[in-house]
């Protein structure tokens, strides 16, 4: 496992071990030697995945104090363009966008720090999106942010946003909560 870049402060774009042979591929998605070798402190707690045709956009998503949490993010089927947004008010990067293509022909994840939320589209058919989190899912702590609200060129025409996105509050309505590297 080795960093490709940071796209905002704790937020990392890693390059994952993968193998290959006549069998098909092996992927390793998380090693908790290999994530406190390149100073990534995370043991996960929770495991799921979306599924989502072209053109959906999903998020921008977190999960409120106390029960804030890390994201790990990997694109195991399709392709997706992975959007992030910082909402830590004290960080050099509040307010800013980062964006990365994930996709299952690269063996890439995204580590994802509390405080930034996390959204993306789906460029193709047939996405898959793995994440891990290291807090379990508290509904009264679900939050977001409206995916059009912070100048973020969305590469989908028509996109497909589900009710629950469309009615987040914009960045500007947005009272955070959050500071940089806290939980």
């Amino acid at each position: 496992m080795e960093i490709i870049q940071e796209l905002m402060p704790g937020a990392w774009h890693l390059k994952l071990f993968r193998q290959r042979d006549s069998r098909g591929v092996f992927t390793k998605t998380f090693h908790v030697r290999e994530f406190q070798r390149i100073g990534i402190d995370f043991i996960p707690r929770e495991s799921c995945y979306t599924s989502s045709a072209r053109g959906v956009v999903r998020g921008m998503h977190f999960q409120l104090p106390p029960h804030a949490h890390q994201k790990l993010v990997h694109c195991c089927s399709g392709r997706v363009l992975d959007v992030l947004l910082d909402l830590r008010v004290n960080s050099p990067s509040y307010g800013k966008a980062a964006a990365v293509e994930l996709s299952s022909a690269e063996a890439t994840l995204l580590c994802i720090p509390a405080g930034v939320a996390h959204g993306f589209a789906a460029l193709g058919d047939g996405n898959m999106l793995m994440y891990q989190t290291d807090e379990i899912y508290y509904p009264e702590s679900d939050a977001g942010v409206r995916w059009d609200s912070f100048g973020f060129a969305w590469p989908v025409e028509h996109p497909v946003i589900s009710a629950r996105d469309q009615v987040h509050p914009a960045l500007r309505d947005f009272n955070s909560p959050f500071q940089i590297f806290s939980k």
